[in-house]
């Protein structure tokens, strides 16, 4: 009978999915090689992507928080920005984690290695080491964990030191006078408000009627009046038809029922219209791999391609590409491998908007309820009656429950405010606990916080709130 320690699994990426499957598969008993063109474990997430776009996003609201204090009598200076030692202390966060997971590579005797992989057949991969070499190795089991990339609209590719993408926008080499962000998803408008705290004025463009979308409304329009202050404009119902460099910076063109300026000129344009799954592996070809239309790589509930020795995780399989979603995944892949009986059936994912306020949700929301013609009921309790909320002077924030009607099931929950990411989890774990609306309502929260409010939220729906008044029909 085999062992775990029999078994040699290769992990190909080493983002969050990719080292959380290789440090586990390790924890385990597996003989794990992970592969990835890094020095270090960490993926996009960790080298241009969240925690980068964090730390940036963790200055830009010291910054607004500087200058609202004026509101509390409390007047600030205009803050000096030494971008130089910014962009250190945002590297070195990055170099303490990576370099971490080095270490953790290393104490669990997961073997690194700093290269690119090519399947040569379902279980060989052909790896180009950093050291120029490139030996093949055979395994039981293979990892596809190798993310995604910001999307390009050919229409708008131009060549120029002016044009910034998601990644290259993290680098933030200067602060241009104004700045054009394409696309009105949460990564335009969390690197559109670094920018705009920095000093930017920042214009941003979406072509459907509302930013974010997909959010439920109701989530967003907080987030939109505030963005209305801070942004120089927002342009929805709108396209850019096409750019061009000029002495003076990018003329861009716009088309749209709203457009009152059709063509204006900025210092830079940052580019982020979404991301695309990094499938294009050379070799997979040799597999039975089946990648669909999108560009994800097929997989069922175990995380299995069609390629019974090949399973994948993360970006590359669907969306939502979020971090958490592919560490989960990754788990899930390696306990299959190792004969657990599991598979990835969430039934809440939480999202979570970091701009602010942020914007958080998870299990079923409002819009998706409207599509699939769901019977609901929503009890909302406004931020404008949280004791917390007014010590913070952040009355703008909401937190809703979406509840089943029939057995009042906590099936969905959404909240807009300062932390919102960090209450979200309550919701997550209601959710998949199966909670009832009653189950939140008699569960005691400390006062005064934030998170009383998803309690407070309860309460509405039962019509026992003390801190709102209804009155009685």
């Amino acid at each position: 009978m085999s062992t775990n320690s029999d078994i040699n699994i290769a992990v190909v990426g080493a983002g969050p999915g990719g080292y959380a499957a290789a440090f586990l598969a390790a924890d385990l008993g597996m003989k794990v090689t992970l592969i990835d063109p890094e020095v270090n474990p960490g993926g996009v997430c960790l080298y241009r992507g969240c925690i980068p776009s964090k730390a940036l996003l963790h200055v830009a609201k010291l910054i607004g928080e500087s200058r609202h204090a004026k509101n509390w009598g409390i007047d600030f200076a205009d803050p000096k920005i030494d971008l130089p030692r910014l962009r250190s202390w945002k590297e070195g966060v990055i170099k303490k984690l990576t370099g971490g997971l080095g270490q953790l590579s290393k104490q669990r005797a997961v073997q690194y290695i700093q290269g690119l992989a090519t399947f040569e057949n379902s279980n060989t991969l052909r790896i180009k080491k950093a050291d120029g070499s490139e030996p093949s190795l055979s395994f039981d089991r293979v990892i596809i964990a190798t993310g995604s990339r910001p999307s390009v609209i050919s229409s708008l590719k131009l060549d120029s030191p002016r044009m910034m993408d998601s990644t290259s926008a993290l680098d933030v080499h200067d602060v241009p006078k104004s700045l054009l962000v394409v696309g009105g998803g949460y990564i335009g408008l969390e690197l559109g408000s670094v920018y705009a705290a920095l000093g930017s004025k920042v214009s941003v463009v979406e072509m459907t009627p509302g930013l974010l979308p997909g959010a439920d409304r109701d989530l967003v329009l907080p987030l939109q009046k505030r963005i209305e202050k801070l942004f120089e404009a927002i342009l929805l119902n709108t396209t850019v038809t096409s750019l061009k460099e000029d002495a003076d910076g990018i003329r861009v063109n716009f088309d749209g029922p709203d457009v009152k300026e059709r063509e204006k000129v900025f210092d830079k344009v940052l580019v982020s219209v979404g991301r695309r799954p990094n499938s294009e592996i050379a070799g997979l070809d040799k597999t039975t791999v089946v990648v669909g239309q999108r560009g994800f790589i097929q997989v069922n509930k175990q995380l299995q391609t069609d390629d019974p020795a090949i399973y994948a995780i993360g970006d590359v399989i669907g969306e939502p590409m979020l971090a958490h979603k592919a560490t989960h995944e990754g788990r899930t892949a390696v306990e299959v491998i190792a004969g657990h009986k599991v598979a990835f059936e969430p039934n809440a994912i939480p999202a979570v908007v970091f701009t602010d306020p942020e914007i958080a949700w998870c299990g079923l929301t409002e819009t998706q309820a409207q599509k699939e013609n769901r019977e609901i009921k929503v009890a909302k309790f406004p931020w404008a009656a949280s004791g917390r909320a007014m010590t913070l002077d952040r009355t703008e924030g909401l937190t809703k429950l979406l509840i089943d009607p029939q057995n009042e099931r906590v099936l969905g929950v959404g909240i807009v405010g300062a932390g919102a990411g960090e209450l979200i989890a309550e919701g997550v774990l209601a959710i998949e606990m199966g909670a009832l609306a009653k189950d939140v309502a008699l569960t005691i929260h400390p006062h005064p916080t934030l998170s009383e409010t998803v309690m407070n939220a309860a309460e509405v729906f039962f019509g026992t709130s003390t801190d709102i008044y209804r009155p009685r029909r």
